[in-house]
């Protein structure tokens, strides 16, 4: 059984989730950095991780690691591997190199050399060379460099895993949805506890929710990038589905999203349908501070608007005191988490956060606030 150095990626601030989900798979020598984590593992752990990770970007293979003092080095690195024993000449490819304080010219340049390296190696056993795919390449190769090393890796992903293949409609900003399954692991929810989003939008977090709540692979509706590659162990890749599949069971806790937008709702329906758990979810179409409790003890985790430009700010910050009021009346004992960009969002609600968790949406500097509701808990 051959044991793979991977490197699974995942939204920055979201690494130590992912560092429980790889334990759970039994993996090897976990360790996180910024931005995802290096583990070991062998490949039906890289199905399981694919089909599995609720908070991962992408599980890369690694396949070579090295040092360099130029480009020509990378390459003869690059020219090393057997490429032929990972996919056809008849199958597309894509190199992405991504660098931190690189000791090269241009990052662009090492990608041409990497990729010559690839159809050399192509060239020399069928005289031909396997084609570059811009758009939905079938494999697709990824490259590190920092001062002194490259490490290549293969992507066994394919499409990044925040694509569950649920999502119809995503209204103008959505939130991804590992990121969203992120808020809600970080904020301990695992489906026993009543759930709300009154700011649902087009009901990413909620979704995420009853995926958590009813045990559901996030994985289950899409394909994989390793479903191309020459090992790929088609027999073991069903069983493992099959077994996701078995795990489905309904929801036990109330799980309800609601927004002042009856045109987000719909899309939010609509998401709902399609990941197969709109009869887990209730949706309403009503104002934040018309909400009340679904349960007793549950979580709220929302993405309320934040402002961009100034005008906008002021007035959001002139509601977020009436939130707060509304929080503290209604959600006593409830655990109420605000991913927002806005740091002074607490500070206006008069609450103060147990926890203030920064996390990046895309590259938007943001926190979570997880702030724990008491009756009339006001901060003087």
């Amino acid at each position: 059984m051959t044991v793979y150095s991977l490197f699974i990626t995942c939204p920055r601030g979201l690494e130590a989730p992912l560092t429980q989900e790889l334990d759970s798979m039994a993996c090897q020598d976990i360790r996180a950095v910024d931005g995802g984590v290096a583990c070991k593992g062998t490949m039906e752990q890289v199905y399981r991780i694919n089909l599995h990770s609720r908070v991962a970007s992408r599980v890369l293979l690694r396949l070579t690691k090295g040092g360099y003092r130029n480009e020509h080095d990378i390459y003869k690195l690059a020219r090393n591997l057997h490429w032929t024993g990972w996919f056809k000449l008849e199958q597309t490819f894509k190199v992405k190199v991504e660098g931190k304080r690189a000791n090269v010219k241009s990052l662009d340049f090492v990608g041409l050399k990497i990729k010559d390296a690839v159809c050399d190696a192509f060239r020399d056993i069928y005289d031909a060379r396997p084609s570059v795919g811009k758009i939905n390449p079938d494999i697709r190769i990824h490259a590190f460099i920092d001062e002194r090393n490259v490490e290549i890796f293969i992507d066994t992903s394919g499409e990044a895993l925040f694509k569950r293949g649920y999502r119809q409609d995503t209204g103008e900003a959505p939130l991804r949805e590992n990121l969203a399954a992120g808020l809600l692991l970080l904020a301990g929810y695992d489906g026993t506890q009543p759930f709300q989003d009154p700011f649902c939008g087009s009901g990413t977090i909620t979704v995420e929710a009853a995926w958590i709540a009813t045990h559901r692979a996030p994985g289950l509706m899409r394909r994989f990038g390793f479903e191309k590659l020459q090992n790929f162990d088609k027999e073991k890749w069903q069983a493992l589905r099959r077994e996701a599949e078995k795990q489905i069971k309904p929801a036990v806790a109330p799980i309800s999203g609601s927004d002042n937008d009856r045109y987000m709702i719909r899309a939010a329906l609509a998401n709902a349908q399609a990941a197969e758990v709109d009869n887990f979810i209730r949706f309403d179409v009503q104002d934040a501070q018309t909400a009340r409790p679904n349960g007793e003890h549950g979580i709220m985790i929302s993405n309320p608007p934040y402002g961009v430009r100034l005008a906008e700010v002021q007035a959001l910050q002139a509601l977020y005191p009436q939130l707060g009021t509304w929080l503290k009346q209604y959600y006593a004992g409830w655990l109420v988490g605000m991913f927002t960009g806005d740091r002074d969002m607490p500070k206006f609600m008069r609450l103060s956060p147990k926890r203030k968790i920064p996390l990046f949406n895309g590259n938007l500097d943001c926190r979570l606030f997880l702030m724990d509701m008491v009756k009339g808990s006001n901060r003087g």
